[in-house]
């Protein structure tokens, strides 16, 4: 008998199964465990990740998965962005022209309709008519960003998130947008209140003006004369002051022995009461001779707020409660406003853009109920995409170009504030350029860089990291700016505060050599010239100078003379 021949099929399997350098690591779904696969619960959730800014790439195949169809494209190239140049800047004329355009095409800018259905449609039928509708939206939206001198934010792309603020809105009696009070008409969608009415006349919209307490008096009485004129109910609040007046008052309520911590207390919650009735209330109220609307100016408390969404609908109620819709941009404080109003933690607060992903309802009492939509970037015009990053509309952590958005930050906040604010001391202009310019990124940026130590391995500032930590001081109103109602005067409507130190460039060598910007001058290159070490008359052989290359007559680092 021959010898038995063995086959190796078994050690192949197990090989292929089991070895680190197997060429079939990946397929290997026929060994998951009933447990590991998506056959139930994954297939029912929603894809509810936010999608605000994609490159050309992901925006193409996204809207090429909506149609059902298949597309193969390329990468584009890469652009380098020099950190001395205005990147994000415009000029007056071209802020005029952007202007013009925008007015042109406003009646275009819309949100999208959830299109009309009854209960004979089945769950699928639906579906398709929304995607078909949400497609037609995005293809009109197309259309307007091709036509000159148009940006639009970078609006949310994901379907079910539209779905999520439909659901809101048909469930309320008021639809209430939250904005941000130091930019209100950057956060308003005025076609979102347009389309609330298309649902029900009955229903009602109003405007919440969070993070009032970065506006004094004169400015929020500005506002609420402009939103009277335009026939606009608003209020002002301030989700984190109340949070601070709460904390204040329970520490309050804990010391009870020692009558100095409690007087200590005690004025440090009187301070923090924003805007303390010096005058009648009556005196506070803004009202407008065209529309007869009637505004209030203060900063309301948790209570007055209250009172005003149970108040704020008279029409005809399915249920006993009020419902209040509220709705807003990411990162404006729309989580923080409803956890300031119910005094417990009730909703997920995050300053990344777009924590909450799913709309729901709260009890504040029996007569109250707050149907919370989440976060939606709504298409609006705007100058420039950096002026999204700023305000807090796309995340910090997430962006591409850094140039941009810190420019837009350079020509808001003056150099003096910058230097109060983080002891720092920017490099003053060349003798050829103009005294009273602003400071460029990259003096800004090399500056705070080297003070917060935030070196790259080369050894100079890290100009991204500082980007990332100056744009949050600015979103987080550190870095405090205004804007004024269209009609008003910018540089009365916010004035800033006054110089308090004293400018001193008696910096160190090391870091007059990091903070060099890269400009190039007729003085430098005077100086560089004339600051070379000329070579000695009447020598033997040839000097050896700092910055040369030699490559003859050197041994071991040292001139040899020539004999």
């Amino acid at each position: 008998m021959g010898k038995k021949q063995h086959s190796n099929l078994g050690k192949s399997l197990l090989r292929s199964r089991f070895s680190a350098k197997g060429g079939n690591r990946g397929s290997n779904e026929g060994f998951l465990h009933s447990a590991e696969l998506s056959d139930g619960y994954d297939w029912g959730r929603l894809n509810l990740q936010s999608v605000t800014e994609q490159n050309h790439l992901d925006d193409f195949l996204a809207t090429a998965e909506l149609a059902g169809t298949e597309f193969v494209a390329e990468k584009l190239n890469i652009t380098f962005v020099n950190p001395n140049s205005k990147i994000g800047i415009l000029s007056p004329e071209e802020k005029a022209k952007i202007s013009e355009a925008q007015k042109e095409n406003l009646h275009l800018l819309k949100i999208p309709r959830r299109p009309k259905w009854d209960r004979s449609m089945d769950a699928e039928e639906l579906q398709n008519l929304e995607r078909q509708a949400f497609l037609e939206w995005r293809k009109t939206l197309s259309e307007l960003q091709e036509i000159d001198g148009i940006v639009l934010t970078p609006y949310e792309k994901n379907l079910e998130f539209w779905r999520q603020l439909w659901r809101v809105i048909e469930k309320s009696d008021v639809i209430v947008q939250i904005l941000d009070a130091r930019n209100p008409l950057l956060f308003r969608c005025e076609d979102l209140e347009n389309y609330i009415k298309d649902v029900s006349q009955h229903k009602n919209s109003m405007l919440l003006l969070n993070k009032s307490d970065f506006l004094t008096e004169k400015q929020r009485r500005i506002w609420a004369q402009y939103f009277s004129d335009a026939g606009i109910l608003v209020v002002f609040y301030s989700a984190a002051n109340e949070k601070k007046t709460r904390k204040i008052s329970e520490e309050s309520g804990v010391v009870s022995d020692d009558t100095d911590e409690e007087k200590d207390l005690s004025e440090k919650l009187e301070t923090l009461e924003l805007r303390t009735q010096t005058m009648p209330e009556s005196n506070y109220l803004v009202t407008s001779s065209k529309t007869g609307v009637v505004n209030d100016c203060r900063v309301l408390t948790k209570e007055e707020l209250v009172k005003k969404f149970k108040d704020v609908y008279t029409g005809p109620k399915e249920k006993k409660e009020t419902v209040i819709g509220l709705v807003g941009y990411p990162n404006v404080g729309k989580s923080s406003t409803i956890n300031s109003l119910i005094s417990t933690k009730k909703v997920s607060v995050s300053s990344t853009p777009g924590k909450t992903k799913h709309f729901q309802t709260i009890f504040i009492d029996d007569e109250l109920m707050l149907c919370d939509c989440p976060g939606l970037v709504m298409p609006t015009f705007v100058s420039t995409k950096a002026e999204m990053v700023i305000w807090g509309i796309l995340p910090i952590d997430q962006m591409r170009d850094h140039v941009g958005p810190t420019n837009q930050v350079v020509c808001h906040i003056p150099k003096h504030i910058f230097e109060d604010t983080y002891g720092i001391f920017l490099p003053k202009p060349q003798e050829s350029e103009d005294p009273n310019r602003k400071p460029t990124a990259e003096e800004l940026l090399d500056s705070y860089g080297f003070m917060r130590g935030f070196m790259n391995a080369r050894g100079l500032p890290d100009h991204p990291r500082a980007a990332r930590y100056i744009l949050k001081d600015f979103v987080n109103g550190k870095l405090l700016y205004c804007h004024a109602p269209p009609g008003s005067d910018q540089e009365s409507f916010h004035i800033y505060p006054e110089k308090r130190r004293q400018a001193q460039y008696n910096l160190t060598r090391q870091m007059m050599r990091i903070t060099k910007t890269s400009k190039t001058t007729p003085d430098l290159l005077d100086r560089t010239f004339f600051d070379q070490n000329i070579g000695r008359a009447h020598s033997k052989g040839r000097a050896v100078y700092p910055g040369e290359n030699h490559t003859r007559g050197v041994i071991d680092g040292t001139a040899s003379n020539s004999k």
